[in-house]
């Protein structure tokens, strides 16, 4: 059976944006200045390349991931290209009832399809089929609705040294998971992989 993966920056009180959504305060906000060391953008890239689908938010797809990340991809001397060039390449899937590939979005329908039917059994079905591995970016709301269903099967959470105090919370209820291990990282983050 394939394994949906969650990997996210998260801070320390279990938030992955601020009360507006934004996320200035995480070490790296996927921009070009990628200040992790050395060691974190390997485990990220290669559990990106460990996957065969991206599960995305609807807003993420109307705010421009494929764009962002096929504009990275055209720059080999980019220390995001390996990264990016998987993205690029990989199927991605889109989690929304209203978008329809008549709608534009930024960079268009490369290598992305709609799931636009009930999403439990949507991803039930992925996860039964021989596709491979999925992984999911987000959104708050996306995440949220997973973790509640009991969907996901392995969490990367990327825990940035910054307490929020109050923002957007992906975990509204209880969620028992196993410690599969915890790697710190000279950057300040530290990585906690957990299966449940």
């Amino acid at each position: 059976m394939n394994k949906l993966i969650l990997e996210t920056q998260i801070s320390i009180d279990g938030y992955i944006a601020n009360e507006n959504g934004g996320t200035d305060w995480m070490i790296w906000n996927w921009g070009p200045n990628w200040n992790w060391d050395k060691d974190l953008q390997t485990y990220h890239t290669n559990l990106n390349k460990s996957v065969s689908n991206i599960l995305i938010s609807s807003q993420m797809a109307q705010e421009g991931f494929n764009a962002h990340w096929q504009q990275v991809a055209q720059d080999t001397t980019d220390t995001r290209f390996d990264f990016a060039s998987h993205i690029v390449n990989t199927n991605k899937l889109v989690a929304s009832r209203t978008l329809t590939k008549d709608i534009q979005i930024p960079g268009g329908w490369h290598n992305l399809s709609i799931l636009d039917g009930n999403l439990e059994a949507e991803i039930e079905k992925l996860k039964n089929s021989n596709s491979g591995d999925i992984i999911v970016y987000g959104g708050a709301t996306l995440v949220s609705s997973l973790i509640n269903a009991d969907l996901i099967d392995e969490y990367h959470l990327i825990i940035n040294p910054v307490a929020l105090g109050k923002g957007l919370a992906i975990f509204k209820k209880q969620a028992n998971l196993k410690m599969v291990n915890a790697t710190s990282f000279t950057c300040g983050i530290v990585v906690s992989h957990y299966r449940k």
